[in-house]
């Protein structure tokens, strides 16, 4: 066996520049596959880490997300003083009756416009969301038109720096603070108090409830609470299972997508690597019928050039994935299918996608040496020599 790996390996190293050439097609193929799906995985790791597991978000029924969904003050008060609920050091429930909407706003450098996730928040919001911390600035001030934006935000559109003032809803928003929320959702947004936000867009209900568990346990016992109650029209979700939701949809349009192309693409690769191991069948007929007269076996030579295609394979797929790593650095914006709002995210490498990804480009070796490989080990001994 270990002779039958030299043997493989010598030839490829012989032929460097086909070995190169080959090689390469399933790196950009592997490449392809990679960025689409670590694409995928960025969106839905920025999603999913927007949220707490011990935090429980509570909407209308059947809204699907805060944007669409209304929460009239009466219910908010019976969510809120339900017995679930957390209490902070301050004797205060950590509850947050929140506001979402969606304001338009244009990106720097190319003026496009695009829509921006606003969220009114109460005065527990950000000890619900411990992620969240201030950058510069401070907090906006119960009462005044002040907001504060998240980092993504004053980095991608106009007039969202400290000390600037945003124009919406018929009023003029003070920008006093700028927030980082780490890779997640909520720093692509802007927030601000929930009932001068109110106000201004001229809403009577909120549009969810958050609040934190006073035991983690007790999530099915508040759920039930909540969704079994006549006076209500609400669904609960843990926060994580929430945003997990909203990014259900783009992320597996993103796999197709990815799947699709490299399936695609890959059919390139696989005959390119067929032309390259055919050849290698074809100038080295002599030596195959050597090896069969020096009595090695129609299997060892299939096992030989199989070896040779696998080792390809395995070449291009780690190029593709080395240079798909550095993808991680670089962080895109694209439209939340489900809110239609912008979002920020980058991509994310996870060891899922490696071993995907690694697994078809040794497919696409085996699949482009299998013909050859047999072609290889059904050459007549006695016809081989000849051209010896």
């Amino acid at each position: 066996m270990r002779l039958l790996f030299a043997y493989s390996f010598r030839n490829l190293l012989t032929r460097r520049l086909t070995t190169f050439l080959t090689a390469s097609g399933m790196a950009l193929v592997v490449f392809a596959f990679a960025s689409i799906v670590m694409l995928a995985e960025g969106l839905q790791k920025t999603l999913v880490d927007t949220g707490s597991y011990d935090n429980v978000v509570v909407i209308r029924r059947g809204a699907g997300t805060e944007v669409q969904s209304g929460v009239d003050r009466d219910q908010a008060a019976v969510v809120e003083t339900g017995p679930e609920a957390a209490v902070g050091n301050d004797s205060r429930r950590l509850v947050a009756k929140e506001l979402v909407v969606l304001i338009n706003l244009q990106k720097k450098g190319s003026n496009s416009p695009s829509n921006v996730v606003i969220r009114g928040i109460s005065e527990t919001s950000l000890a619900l969301r411990p992620q969240v911390t201030m950058l510069l600035g401070r907090m906006p001030r119960p009462g005044l038109t002040e907001i504060m934006v998240g980092q993504s935000v004053a980095e991608r559109f106009k007039n969202a720096g400290l000390g600037s003032r945003l124009v919406f809803a018929q009023r003029s928003w003070t920008v006093v603070g700028i927030f980082d929320a780490g890779s997640t959702g909520f720093s692509s947004e802007i927030w601000g108090d929930v009932d001068q936000l109110m106000q201004a867009f001229r809403r009577q209900v909120y549009s969810a409830v958050i609040f934190k568990l006073r035991e983690s346990s007790r999530f099915l016992e508040a759920k039930t609470r909540i969704e079994k109650d006549p006076r209500l029209t609400l669904e609960a979700k843990r926060e994580t299972t929430y945003y997990l939701d909203q990014s259900a949809a783009l992320a597996k349009f993103l796999r197709i997508l990815g799947t699709s192309l490299t399936i695609v693409f890959s059919i390139g690769a696989v005959v390119g690597a067929m032309i390259t191991m055919y050849a290698a069948v074809a100038n080295r007929t002599a030596e195959i019928g050597t090896l069969r007269a020096l009595g090695f076996k129609r299997s060892t030579i299939l096992t030989a050039f199989l070896i040779e295609s696998l080792v390809l394979g395995l070449i291009g797929g780690s190029a593709g994935l080395f240079f798909a790593s550095f993808l991680q650095f670089f962080t895109v914006s694209t439209t939340n299918f489900q809110t239609f709002s912008e979002l920020a995210f980058s991509f994310a490498l996870s060891a899922e996608i490696i071993y995907k990804a690694m697994g078809f480009s040794l497919f696409m070796g085996f699949a482009g040496g299998a013909l050859p490989a047999l072609r290889a080990s059904r050459i007549n001994i006695i016809e081989a020599l000849r051209e010896a």
